[in-house]
């Protein structure tokens, strides 16, 4: 007799990742159940991106008592501010632990859309100096797949959320399917080809690969320029899950959205070695329920999902599910970045920009391309933005009455650029995510303890990225050019990776190619925990691609009764 489950399938997490899952496995026409552990979003009502600092009761400077109150760590964002704060946890209800010597900003964002809401909506395919960067140079394990097995579904996913880019023929950061990209500001698009004929091509400024839209698509209107998108888009002009994935997975019919349901434990069943489904805390009143489907997609972010598994604890696997190699939780990286460059440009004085542009440029990685630098191993890219000084100066600017303000606004200030660089980190053993043994969350589930460290080949990174930032500044003419060297802690670029990596091998990481358990067949990983290492792009569209390349594997498995 056939066994009998709540579900097809199962997704922990209604982000980035969760959210593909959610889209492809219902179109492949299995019941999903969607579990988010925060609450549910309209966009009519909750969106804040239009709210006007007159009309914020700290003119948008926030409440400190608040703040310091319930969102110490998340207030580190720049986006976790007075109207913004919404969309992050509050820092008490969802504790966890560092080491005194070793501080992590965990930034996070519980709610139907989890941090597509936030995010920084920068998109870059990886290359195969990325996925073989590991191999090459001996720092983690070997990546199970190459460029040429994500390409398709970079592809796939390019065409459904809408990008915008401008090619440019770099083998270390391949060209996408793009829609028009953004226009470049004056003083931007005469430092381009001087910062390229300074440093004889190596060195490629273009607009930044961003998934905003430039035109309609697929329902969406074009991007109309108000500016403060990790507030909401209430037109959806940038990809998030409420506005793209989300949809298409409710109109299969296929789909049910559970909001407040935190998820404590993927239930295993070591008679058929599966997992069966999940045990569920209500976020509100503290009630539990188990759901049970033939398959299970683990999308929560990348330390949630490490927790869950090593709480997920059995005995068949006592270290954790999933974890016959021992390597769950370890391996826990970040992009390391904060340093860069900025400066005046004398010139253009008669343009200026319209609107408020939600993108800004990017310099692709120069470094340990073509020849190895002496001082550390992988590289950095650059992104950056440009414009002039506008009526916020009038803070500091001398003056009162309507000509004053007139004058804010009609008389621009001089152009300034900066930029600043994301490195990738190095994936090592002793970074990493193990569950403290006395401290617990609002929902008594015992919570994460993070040990990352920055080592000296961060640290020379970003000593070069300074550096190299003010040289590209003075070739393009800037001046009063000011290196910054300002390292943040891990965790605060918010592209934490890693703890329960890809690998070729059983024995080398807790994932195969597929984003497949290697222990529990019907068990995948498809968020930030599963890569072996960073690159130095941004990783979202690389989750999406695994996320949809999974799903299809896991369809034609469950089809050949494999699953």
């Amino acid at each position: 007799m056939a066994e009998t489950y709540d579900y097809d399938a199962i997704v922990v997490g209604s982000g980035i990742s969760g959210g593909w899952a959610a889209k492809e496995l219902t179109q492949a026409g299995l019941k999903t159940l969607v579990l988010e552990a925060g609450g549910p979003i309209d966009p009519r009502s909750d969106y804040v991106e239009h709210v006007q600092p007159w009309q914020m009761h700290y003119r948008g400077m926030g409440n400190p008592k608040l703040m310091e109150r319930d969102y110490p760590v998340q207030s580190k964002c720049y986006a976790c501010d007075e109207i913004g704060h919404k969309f992050f946890v509050k820092d008490a209800e969802n504790p966890y632990t560092t080491p005194e010597d070793a501080p992590f900003n965990w930034l996070r964002g519980r709610q139907v859309g989890g941090r597509s809401i936030m995010w920084g909506r920068q998109v870059y395919r990886w290359s195969d100096l990325d996925f073989e960067a590991n191999l090459k140079d001996g720092h983690g394990t070997d990546w199970p797949v190459r460029y040429a097995d994500i390409a398709p579904w970079y592809s796939h996913v390019e065409r459904f959320i809408g990008v915008s880019g401008s090619p440019e023929g770099l083998a270390q950061l391949p060209d996408g399917e793009f829609l028009p990209p953004m226009q470049m500001t004056a003083v931007e698009a005469d430092a381009r080809p001087k910062i390229m004929k300074a440093f004889n091509g190596e060195r490629v400024m273009t607009i930044g690969r961003v998934a905003i839209l430039t035109q309609n698509h697929n329902g969406r209107r074009a991007c109309h320029y108000c500016g403060p998108c990790e507030k909401g888009c209430i037109t959806h002009s940038y990809f998030s899950s409420i506005a793209s994935t989300l949809p298409a997975a409710r109109a299969t019919g296929n789909l049910t959205l559970m909001p407040n349901s935190v998820v404590a434990e993927v239930l295993y069943d070591p008679k058929q070695g599966r997992a069966s489904g999940v045990r569920v805390v209500n976020a509100l009143t503290q009630s539990e329920t188990q759901y049970t489907a033939r398959l299970v997609f683990l999308c929560a972010s990348t330390i949630e999902t490490v927790r869950l598994l090593l709480n997920s604890k059995n005995g068949t696997f006592p270290d954790g599910l999933a974890n016959y190699s021992g390597t769950l939780g370890k391996y826990v990286m970040d992009h390391n970045f904060g340093s860069g460059a900025g400066g005046n440009h004398p010139g253009f004085r008669d343009k200026r920009t319209i609107g408020n542009r939600p993108n800004g440029i990017y310099i692709a990685r120069f470094r340990n391309v073509r020849s190895a630098h002496p001082d550390f191993l992988r590289g950095y890219g650059f992104q950056g933005w440009s414009g002039r000084g506008g009526w916020d100066r009038g803070q500091w600017t001398p003056g009162y009455g309507a000509a004053f303000k007139q004058s804010l606004i009609d008389e621009l200030g001089g152009w300034y650029f900066s930029a600043i660089g994301f490195g990738e980190s190095l994936p090592r053993e002793e970074n990493r995510v193990t569950i403290d043994p006395s401290v617990k969350d609002k929902w008594g589930i015992p919570a994460a303890r993070i040990s990352v460290r920055w080592t000296d080949n961060e640290r020379a990174m970003e000593k070069d990225m300074a550096r190299t930032m003010a040289e590209m500044l003075d070739a393009a003419g800037f001046e009063n050019v000011r290196e910054s060297n300002d390292m943040n802690p891990p965790g605060h670029c918010i592209h934490e990776m890693g703890g329960a990596r890809m690998s070729r091998k059983r024995e080398d990481g807790v994932l195969n190619s597929w984003n497949q358990t290697w222990d529990v067949k019907n068990l995948f990983v498809t968020d930030g925990s599963c890569m072996a290492s960073t690159a130095c792009q941004n990783p979202s569209i690389t989750y999406m691609a695994l996320t949809a390349r999974a799903a299809a594997h896991a369809v034609a498995a469950m089809k050949r009764n494999e699953i």
